[in-house]
């Protein structure tokens, strides 16, 4: 499997991969956190401000059983990924290309794409080769999902 069918896959498993993050969110913390505040700075007095952690304790973590366990794994392996996905369209250059990737990851198909943006299916399919091969052939995507774990 070449790393642009890997990408292709990843681009069409976002849908899935965001619905069960959310819903991962809400069984191991009670609440879904919005992907736009991971990684934002604070000012003023907020910053000041002494915060509960998001994520679990130390000890929290040592007295979750096995289930909890793997739902914790598998829910950072998949915030991981959706992060980069997410991530990705800023290393294209072309607003169209961002345009056909930001509707690829919301599951629009290629006829309804090319319906959104009035062009045709074929011309769909090729803006989507051009952004695939641009993000493998500079790995930016590759390079945002070996740093998953740092992301999260």
């Amino acid at each position: 499997m070449t790393i642009q069918t890997q990408v292709e896959q990843l681009i069409k498993d976002y849908h899935w991969m965001r619905k069960e993050v959310n819903r991962l969110e809400r069984i191991l913390y009670g609440y879904s956190t919005p992907m736009k505040s991971w990684g934002v700075a604070q000012y003023g007095e907020d910053a000041a401000m002494p915060k509960g952690s998001p994520g679990k304790s130390q000890m929290e973590l040592e007295k979750m059983d096995i289930r909890e366990e793997r739902l914790l794994k598998r829910l950072w392996k998949l915030q991981g990924r959706v992060f980069a996905l997410e991530a990705a369209a800023d290393y294209l250059n072309d607003e169209i290309e961002k345009i056909v990737y930001d509707c690829m990851l919301d599951g629009m198909s290629y006829r309804a794409i090319g319906y959104h943006l009035d062009i045709s299916r074929e011309k769909v399919r090729q803006i989507k080769i051009d952004f695939l091969n641009q993000l493998c052939q500079n790995c930016h995507l590759l390079q945002l999902l070996k740093l998953e774990k740092i992301a999260v």
